[in-house]
């Protein structure tokens, strides 16, 4: 089991970081006030769009596409809104020097057959030397598509954007110095997303969305977005002591389990599937995320399974003493439900909601609390009261983002 005593101790995190996890998401708002005003002085500003494409195909790997599912969370259905991964993966060529390729250099994207002149399309990249992706804008470009492209100033991408008359929105990298020796990682061709690289994502996209009249963002929307991220940083920071720090204690509450990560509304879907995907990659845990009230359904075996809490009731008798704690399942319910304005938990970011201050509920979480509670299965719901969808989606992203970071180091030091 994991010793709460480390979250609390500011000294030993920091070392535990060494890829600086905390010190990115702390940066997080700098990297959307850059971003926005980097696009601006791009020519998004000036962008003049006429009427809006049939489809936005948004193509990249890792938190690009995380944004382009943020996207379609917020555009609703009356977009549409396709993410493009990779298809294929061939051996990349090895550099001069001898160094091992990365693996996304050997990713390959193929356009759907439908797409053409009406839609549009985006390409994101932190790394911008995918060959694969220069290949798509290519293509692209021979079908008579729109082509937007986010990549890092200089790179092929970058330059192959000129090439075939795009759009460059510059990608902003990390605003921290870059202090400290490099971190070897395990895999050296598959090295650690860097966990803010999110909002160096979606923050073009959505400016571009918001241009294009695909959202119906209010005009300061994202600029808001930095300040609640800016705001969650302070709250969740290294040396705040868990019993007032949202992050460390849902990462305390998550340790030792199998996490159920459900959500209401296809807001919090696309922040359950952000978190999961965290904890995968920041504390090496599995997590299930799915929308009520389909995953119900598709997870009520795992209630009756050997993970539930009353798994094992026979077995009295059996030595416990040398076995590690068994592992049960804690469900973690994520909601979106606009409050009044001005309301303590709307300032405050989302928190956990107690059973007694629960309010109204739609049928959909009624049921998922009867099921955890007819398994002795522990169930804890977090909900964003922001009356604006992109603000609530930043709310329950922030404070997940520095839970996973948060559990994965606590874990490495136990």
């Amino acid at each position: 089991m994991l010793d709460d005593t480390l979250l609390d101790d500011p000294a030993a995190l920091q070392r535990a970081d060494q890829d600086r996890a905390l010190l990115a998401l702390a940066g997080a708002g700098a990297r959307v006030r850059t971003a926005l005003r980097q696009a601006d002085a791009a020519g998004l500003d000036r962008l003049r769009p006429d009427g809006r494409p049939r489809a936005v195909l948004v193509a990249g790997h890792g938190s690009a596409l995380t944004a382009a599912e943020m996207l379609a969370a917020l555009a609703g259905s009356a977009s549409l809104v396709v993410p493009l991964p990779p298809s294929e993966a061939v051996a990349p060529r090895a550099d001069r020097a001898g160094a091992p390729p990365a693996f996304t250099s050997g990713l390959g994207w193929q356009l759907p057959g439908w797409a053409g002149p009406l839609d549009l399309l985006v390409i994101s990249s932190a790394d911008g030397g995918e060959q694969g992706l220069v290949g798509l804008a290519e293509q692209a470009y021979a079908r008579g598509c729109a082509i937007v492209v986010t990549a890092p100033a200089g790179s092929a991408l970058a330059e192959a954007a000129l090439q075939v008359r795009a759009l460059p929105l510059p990608y902003v990298t990390s605003v921290l110095p870059e202090d400290g020796p490099p971190v070897a990682a395990a895999e050296p061709d598959l090295p650690a997303e860097d966990p803010a690289a999110l909002w160096s994502h979606l923050t073009p996209l959505l400016a571009l969305a918001q241009k294009i009249g695909l959202t119906q963002l209010p005009y300061d929307a994202l600029a808001g977005v930095a300040d609640l991220l800016d705001a969650t940083a302070v709250r969740c920071r290294p040396d705040a002591a868990a019993y007032t720090n949202p992050a460390k204690g849902l990462a305390a509450r998550l340790a030792g389990t199998v996490p159920l990560l459900w959500a209401e509304g296809p807001i919090a879907g696309a922040a359950a599937d952000r978190f999961a995907a965290q904890l995968a990659d920041r504390a090496g845990r599995p997590a299930l995320a799915g929308e009520l009230p389909q995953v119900l359904t598709a997870h009520r075996g795992m209630f009756t399974g050997q993970l539930g809490a009353g798994a094992d009731p026979d077995d009295f008798f059996r030595d416990r003493v040398e076995e590690p704690d068994p592992l049960h399942l804690q469900v973690l319910l994520l909601r979106h439900v606009p409050g009044t304005a001005g309301s303590t938990e709307e300032q405050d970011g989302p928190a956990e909601v107690p059973e007694e201050d629960a309010g109204p509920r739609s049928f959909g979480v009624t049921r998922a609390h009867r099921l955890a509670a007819a398994h002795d299965v522990r169930l804890t719901e977090y909900a964003s009261t922001r009356p604006e969808a992109l603000h609530a989606l930043a709310d329950l992203v922030a404070l997940t983002d520095f839970a996973a970071v948060y559990l994965g180091l606590a874990a490495a030091q136990a």
